[in-house]
């Protein structure tokens, strides 16, 4: 790779985090008016930014009107999907019935935002389906079905959850059998976010909302959440004549979603409350001797006979370390036996066939190894992580080219398991965030570089036809995002297709019981691995893996504080520098990319270099016919950097968003001149901009022979992807 040195120093303004804003959908005339309005003060907003930032540009995501595309990339899938059997585990990854090593590489179905619908009418599905494909989409993680209806499956006219509703559930069938044809598999979610009624037969049912914790341990809700397995994985869906337990589209099944128990865990309820510290007192009987149970009193200052309570949050850290352990052992072996219940009956009950994941590795702010402890029991592990989530403090929005220690790569990396598949079940780089672009390409490149099984970002929310606005009206939702939409087809090329290799090397850590329990008490400091010592740089040098949580302690790590910080394969290398420009780059036979700081950066790859004036964004080539690029005919170029909606604004210090905006979305577009190089015997290179259905616009670009290469100007007109062809002499 050509070497990276630190460019001078650029007065930046560092923008500031998000917030979860609904907005509501407003008419046409509203909209073009707020837009012009908007152009107005984006010309004063530009002035005062200066050099960091170009003029935004309207940039629309039309679905509805893709068809034939030439970055079309839906080759990459096998349709229809489970037509070689279902999918299991092999070799410590998730592979096809036939034995074939499979990755997956996912959105959700949600409908936060407005216009969204979380099950399509029937009439809209096959296109929602087309529309994945096209952009490399193998997996749709069925989330929040357990919504009541009209937005999820559960029966919203009567008074208990234990009833789906007829048409929503029709919808899904059909939903699921258009999937199948394009190549599309399913991770169905049984427990995300059901809410009880009276006819429930549960506790406090309008005080528990989604009941989280309270479903690994009380009864009645347990009962009903394999009542709720029950009817979904043994119902028949009509398009398939297949019972979703013998379905092979399904992919995963999930128990719960972000979930679990923990020390210093209080019900939402007295009731709830109470009857955890009974189930420890029975527990404790069973599993401590009358001397043990003495002590325990004693230390909690409760008189003989008494029950033991249970600890406050605020107490673990001063608590007696055989009050704390033991307690601590009480939660491990609830989990335990929750999840050895739950999959034995989903497995020799229901008969499901695919593999089972209990719930994710999600709170990265404490130690996961206790919760990971049962978890590593099923058959794969799971991790979820957010680039600066906007529900959560503090309300910064920095680039995370500038922090790889802390990267979404590095934090999920600490969940993988040796001779375990493990899957990114939810991650994004949540809008608005005028460093997105770098989120997707970073992401597939490094996941599948630590040989990942899956990747499925949060969230795609199907609009509805009649009332959808092109703006983003979500922080999660991709499916109206021009860089984070279009980003999604250049990641499956890289993720899918294998075109980043895993790391040669392996680097295993090994916990003892004691080192497991002790992680909960270790300071934030030490997130996200709670391992001290650990070098942060490591996961994105090599692969890491978990090999044991029940063996003797890893020794010591080496430190290491390289920069940049170069995979083994020599494939991807990060860099950054004093004056905050990092760079993230990808080089390989069919993918090379350049992530960050693009104009301070002026690094050329083998194939591919850019002069641009467009200050962060990302650029992807990849070879759309599985040459090299060396010796590709046809190629996808993404080039993304900024996206907002017409009329957004921030606050004075840039920490929130002011006015989310509303429709068209718009988009920076990154100016400048891009270079191919190295191309063997080419003859003519043509350039097609695409618009926001895939489809090429304006007049083809013819590029330059020069002494480096094939140039090309990039910018006009305004868009966030490429169509390149190459011609060869004979």
């Amino acid at each position: 790779m050509d070497g990276l040195r630190c460019p001078r120093r650029y007065n930046l303004v560092v923008p500031g985090g998000r917030e979860r804003t609904r907005v509501q959908g407003r008419s046409a005339e509203s909209d073009l008016t707020r837009a012009l309005q908007s152009l107005s003060l984006l010309f004063l907003l530009c002035a005062t930014l200066g050099a960091q930032w170009g003029l935004l540009q309207p940039f629309v995501m039309d679905h509805r009107a893709g068809g034939v595309s030439p970055a079309d990339i839906s080759f990459l899938l096998d349709a229809p999907a489970g037509k070689d059997g279902f999918i299991t585990i092999r070799n410590g990854h998730l592979a096809k019935g036939n034995g074939q090593r499979i990755r997956f590489w996912g959105v959700h179905f949600t409908d936060w935002s407005p216009g969204s619908v979380e099950i399509p009418p029937k009439e809209d599905a096959p296109m929602w389906a087309a529309t994945l494909a096209r952009f490399g989409v193998n997996l749709v993680r069925l989330h929040f079905l357990d919504l009541d209806s009209p937005r999820g499956i559960i029966d919203g006219t009567r008074d208990d959850s234990r009833s789906f509703d007829a048409q929503q559930l029709d919808r899904l069938d059909y939903e699921i059998a258009e999937f199948k044809k394009h190549g599309i598999y399913v991770d169905l979610n049984l427990n995300v976010g059901r809410s009880y009624k009276a006819g429930d037969g549960v506790r406090d049912f309008d005080k528990i909302r989604w009941a989280k914790g309270l479903t690994l341990y009380d009864p009645r809700l347990i009962e009903l959440e394999k009542g709720y397995a029950q009817g979904l994985l043994t119902h028949v869906n009509p398009y398939t004549g297949t019972a979703y337990c013998d379905e092979p589209d399904v992919a995963i099944v999930e128990i719960l979603n972000e979930n679990g128990l923990y020390l210093g865990f209080r019900g939402p309820t007295p009731y709830y409350d109470d009857e955890l510290t009974a189930l420890y007192n029975t527990w404790l009987a069973r599993n401590r001797t009358p001397e043990q149970l003495k002590k325990l009193r004693a230390l909690a200052s409760v008189a003989e006979g008494a029950p033991v309570p249970r600890l406050h949050f605020e107490e673990q850290a001063t608590a007696a370390r055989e009050r704390y352990e033991t307690e601590m052992a009480f939660y491990m072996d609830a989990e335990d036996r929750f999840y050895e219940h739950m999959s034995g009956y989903l497995k020799g009950t229901l008969g499901v066939k695919c593999p089972i994941i209990g719930t994710a590795d999600h709170s990265h702010s404490s130690s996961p190894y206790p919760m990971l402890a049962s978890l590593s029991r099923l058959g794969i592990l799971d991790g979820h992580v957010y680039w600066e989530h906007p529900e959560l403090p503090p309300p910064v929005n920095t680039p995370m080219v500038n922090d790889p220690l802390h990267s979404t790569v590095v934090q999920l990396s600490r969940t993988a398991f040796a001779d375990k598949p493990y899957t990114v079940s939810e991650t994004n780089h949540p809008f608005p965030n005028e460093w997105a672009s770098e989120g997707i390409p970073i992401l597939a490149a490094y996941g599948a570089f630590q040989d990942w099984d899956a990747i499925v970002i949060y969230t795609f929310e199907p609009k509805r036809s009649r009332d959808w606005k092109a703006y983003i009206g979500d922080p999660f939702d991709i499916s109206l995002d021009p860089v984070r939409m279009t980003e999604m087809a250049a990641g499956a090329l890289m993720f899918l297709r294998g075109d980043v290799r895993p790391a040669r090397q392996t680097v295993s850590r090994t916990y003892s019981k004691e080192e497991v329990l002790e992680s909960r008490l270790l300071p934030h400091s030490e997130q996200p691995y709670f391992t001290p010592g650990f070098p942060l740089a490591l996961p994105l040098e090599h692969a890491v893996r978990i090999r044991s949580l029940d063996g003797p302690p890893t020794e010591k790590f080496a430190a290491t504080d390289p920069n940049p910080i170069v995979s083994d394969t020599g494939e991807l290398a990060w860099s950054t520098c004093a004056e905050k420009t990092g760079l993230v780059t990808v080089e390989t036979g069919r993918t090379q990319a350049l992530v960050g700081f693009l104009r301070a950066n002026h690094k050329a790859l083998r194939n591919l270099a850019a002069d641009v004036t467009t200050n962060f964004g990302s650029m992807v080539l990849s070879a759309l016919d599985g040459q090299p690029l060396a010796r590709s005919g046809r190629m996808l170029l993404i080039a993304g950097s900024r996206v907002a909606n017409t009329g957004m604004t921030w606050n004075e210090k840039r920490t929130r968003v002011a006015n989310w905006g509303g429709a068209p979305t718009l988009i920076e577009p990154i100016t400048g001149t891009v270079m191919l190089r190295n191309l063997e015997n080419a003859a003519g290179v043509t350039v097609a901009a695409l618009d926001g259905e895939g489809k090429p616009m304006g007049e083809a670009i013819r590029a330059r022979k020069t002494t480096e290469g094939w140039a090309f100007p990039i910018g006009v007109p305004a868009t966030t992807w490429y169509v390149v062809w190459v011609r060869r002499s004979e």
